[in-house]
C-alpha cells in the first residue's frame, strides 16, 4: 500500500496534509520508529499515557530505500500515519494530535498560560537532545582527528545551559504530566542511555523530578531502550 504524502511534486507548491484526500487505515495508527530515539519515546509515553494504540514499524533513517522518506521527506523519526490517511512528524506535532484525539487538555494544558509554559518546557527538552545527538553523531561518523572542538563546545554549551536552567527551576514532581514533563524525562533518560548519567553529579533537584516521574509513569520504565 502506498501511504498518501503531504506533498505532490506534480503541482509547483508542497500540499499541505489538510488538502491530502483521506485514505483511512484499516488498523491502529502506524509509528515508524527508532528504538533508542528520545524522540520516538516521547510518542510512545505520551500514546500509552492517554490510552492510544499504536502499531509500531521500525525505520532505517540511513537507508535511502526505506519508505520513510515518501512518509516523512526530512526521512526522520518519528513519523505517524494516522487512521484517516495523515502522516505526522515531528515529535511535538503527534503529541498534540495524540491530545486532540484524547479530548485535549490532557497533556498538552487548556489554559492558556500553562500551554505555554508546556510548550516552553518541551522546545528546550527537545533543542537539549538535539545538542546531544548532535555531539553523538560528530562522534559516530566522524574521526577523532576532523572534530571541530569550537562546534563541540558550542553543541556542549546548549546541553549544559539547558540541564543548568532545568535544575534552577526544578520542584517536586506534583503528579501532573505535560508535554514538557514527557520531553523533560525523555532527554534525561537519553542522556542516562548515551552519556552515562554525567549529568546527574550536578544536578541534584532535577535527578529527584526525574526519578519521581520515573516512578509515577510506568509507561516511562516501558519504553526504556535497551543497552
Amino acid at each position: 500500500m502506498i501511504w498518501p504524502s503531504p506533498f505532490d511534486f506534480r503541482r509547483r507548491r508542497p500540499r499541505a496534509i489538510w488538502e491530502v484526500p483521506p485514505q483511512p487505515r484499516t488498523c491502529p495508527m502506524l509509528l515508524r520508529f527508532s528504538a533508542t530515539s528520545p524522540f520516538v519515546r516521547k510518542v510512545r509515553v505520551a500514546a500509552a499515557l492517554l490510552g492510544q494504540t499504536l502499531e509500531i514499524e521500525p525505520a532505517d533513517t540511513l537507508d535511502p530505500n526505506d519508505t520513510l522518506r515518501s512518509q516523512n521527506p526530512l526521512g526522520k523519526v518519528p513519523a505517524l500515519l494516522t487512521d484517516d490517511g495523515q502522516v505526522l512528524f515531528d515529535s511535538s506535532v503527534i503529541l498534540a494530535y495524540l491530545d486532540m484525539l484524547a479530548g485535549g487538555g490532557r497533556i498538552l494544558p487548556a489554559d492558556p498560560k500553562a500551554r505555554i509554559a508546556a510548550l516552553r518546557k518541551e522546545a528546550l527538552a527537545d533543542g537539549m537532545m538535539d545538542a546531544g545527538i548532535l555531539l553523538l553523531y560528530e562522534g559516530r561518523f566522524r574521526p577523532v582527528e576532523k572534530h571541530e572542538p569550537k562546534w563541540l563546545e558550542h553543541q556542549e554549551g546548549k546541553r549544559s545551559r539547558a540541564l543548568d536552567a532545568f535544575e534552577a527551576d526544578a520542584v517536586p514532581f506534583d503528579g501532573a504530566i505535560t508535554v514538557g514533563d514527557i520531553a523533560l524525562a525523555c532527554a534525561l533518560g537519553w542522556f542516562d542511555f548515551r552519556f552515562e548519567g554525567k549529568w546527574r553529579a550536578d544536578h541534584p533537584r532535577l535527578v529527584a523530578w526525574y526519578e519521581a516521574f520515573a516512578a509515577a509513569c510506568p509507561h516511562f520504565a516501558d519504553s526504556t531502550p535497551a543497552a
